[in-house]
């Protein structure tokens, strides 16, 4: 559906700029738009409103830098959904930070394989020689949007279980928060620049910013898994609330 407008007279091109960018952040901080609603496309405003293509580029893109709206190949404009924010010293479960936010999560398994440790699993995972692995691919969704890619291997001799596990429905980071304990971990928090096949995956232009967290956990000193986690810049924040200690 094609949102309407009543444009008023015609005026300089930044009074005109401004008013196009009020009006569309007027309706987004009103509701009137939701989060996740498709704007009009750049060619129905600029009839709407009788202005150029690079006045419309332009207040798309102040809006984007601002965070109000995500602009998706292909596909448009969006009004921005609401950022996770999650604790950088919890195991989050993906499934249950998405529901707890009142949205529809959805997974998918991209790919599995059972495989002897290569010698980069081995440096993620920090296993020996000829260890078997279950190294999976998978993506997460909320409200049919991509929200985040999994890359995760699973020491099978610490978690044998995992192989009788179906990860075509159960998603491996919910079933090992909810089956398998833990004693240590580490987070590595960095950012990165979306290749091709990310891109495509999580629907983000080629280069877009991401937020990768990379987390591996111990039992007793022994590796249980190693999880790269690739989101969408513009989705996800980590925070600590914290105090000094003697």
């Amino acid at each position: 559906m094609t949102a309407k407008f009543k444009p008023g007279a015609k005026g300089t091109t930044k009074a005109l700029y401004q008013r196009i960018r009020g009006d569309i952040e007027a309706r987004i901080t009103s509701g009137d738009w939701p989060p996740g609603y498709r704007m009009p496309f750049e060619h129905e405003l600029m009839q709407t409103y009788s202005c150029s293509r690079m006045t419309v580029n332009k207040v798309i893109s102040a809006l984007a830098a601002a965070g109000l709206v995500v602009r998706r190949r292909r596909a448009g404009s969006f009004v921005s959904r609401p950022r996770v924010h999650t604790a950088i010293l919890q195991i989050p479960d993906l499934k249950g930070e998405v529901e707890q936010r009142g949205e529809r999560y959805a997974y998918r398994l991209i790919d599995l394989c059972k495989r002897v440790a290569s010698m980069r699993d081995r440096s993620c995972l920090g296993v020996g020689v000829r260890a078997p692995v279950l190294a999976m691919r998978c993506l997460h969704e909320a409200e049919g949007q991509p929200f985040a890619i999994e890359d995760r291997l699973i020491n099978l001799q610490a978690v044998p279980d995992a192989l009788q596990e179906d990860f075509s429905t159960t998603p491996p980071n919910t079933w090992l928060v909810g089956h398998v304990p833990w004693t240590e971990a580490e987070h590595r928090i960095t950012a990165c620049n979306a290749d091709t096949r990310t891109a495509e995956e999580l629907k983000i232009e080629k280069g877009a910013a991401c937020l990768v967290i990379e987390r591996q956990t111990w039992r007793n000193g022994e590796p249980i898994t190693s999880v790269r986690l690739t989101h969408p810049g513009h989705l996800y924040d980590l925070i600590a609330r914290f105090t000094p200690t003697g």
